[in-house]
Formats: C-alpha cells, structure tokens, sequence
C-alpha cells in the first residue's frame, strides 16, 4: 500500500469536503428548485459553524472572546485556502479580515455557475460568519463592509467581526 504525505491526506480530504458540500447542493437544486436548495443549505450553514468552531476551540485550547475568535477563525480560513488578511482593532475590540481570493467563488466560477454566486454567497456567508461569531460570545456581531464583495464583482471582501 503507498504511503501518502499530511500533506496529501490534508489535500484530499480537503477536495472531498468541497466536492461533497456542492455535489449535495446541486442534486438538491435538481431534485427542489434553486431557491429550496439555497434554504435547506442554509439551514445546514447554520449548525455546521458551530461544529467547526467547537473543534477549532478545542484543537487551539482556545476559549471565547473576540480574540479567541480571531485565532481560530483565520486558522479555519488558513485550513480552507483563503488567501486574506487579519486586521486587530486599535482597541482589542475587535477585527477585520480583508478576503483576497476566495476558494468557494472560484467553485463557483470553475463550474460556470457564477451568475448564482452573489445570491449564494450573500446567504450563506452571512449565516456561516454570524454563527461563528456567536459561538465565541453573545456579545459579538458580524458584519460584511458595504463595499461590493468578491462575488458580487468587487476585488475583495471585508468582514468585520466587533464586540457590540
């Protein structure tokens, strides 16, 4: 049996969990309608965060807080092939992250599917980035910056994570 590097079983790993979450959406498009496989998703989308989050908590020993937060969501974005930066607040009260390139609208894009992108991602991102926020406090909201994000034909996406 041939031995695969970390590296190979972390890429591949990767590729099915991708492959998997936009297999399952397109066959319920097929089977429902674009508009019912946009709510099932986003039903999915608001309890898989808080799985994500629970095991990036523990995996980084990390706690609640924004700057837990901070820690193990850019780790996740890191994991899931963001090409971004994080920006702290000037009072620890919070960050942002300026999204340079992002993975699941390239998806999108290589599968000729860009025309429902923005649709897409203005739903689901909103939800997966608010629950992410909640798991690490009551306190912490979410918000997308007004300008154009990357699926809406802008060049990056900026999110803005805050304690309210």
């Amino acid at each position: 049996m041939a031995t695969l590097t970390d590296k190979q079983i972390a890429a591949y790993f990767h590729r099915c969990f991708t492959a998997v979450d936009g297999l399952w959406f397109m066959k319920a498009e097929e089977k429902f309608g674009f508009e019912k496989a946009l709510e099932l998703d986003n039903d999915v989308w608001r309890v898989f965060p808080k799985i994500q989050a629970r095991e990036m908590k523990a995996m980084l020993h990390a706690e609640s807080g924004i700057a837990a937060l901070q820690e193990c969501f850019t780790t996740g974005f890191e994991l899931k092939g963001f090409d971004f930066k994080a920006v702290s607040g000037k009072q620890g009260n919070g960050f942002s992250l300026l999204i340079n390139d992002c993975p699941w609208h390239n998806t999108m894009v290589k599968s000729k599917r860009t025309h429902l992108s923005a649709k897409i991602g203005n739903t689901i991102c909103q939800t997966e980035y608010s629950t992410w926020a909640s798991e690490f406090g009551k306190d912490i909201r979410f918000a997308f910056d007004k300008q154009p994000r990357i699926c809406q034909g802008g060049q990056q996406c900026i999110l803005h994570f805050a304690l309210k």
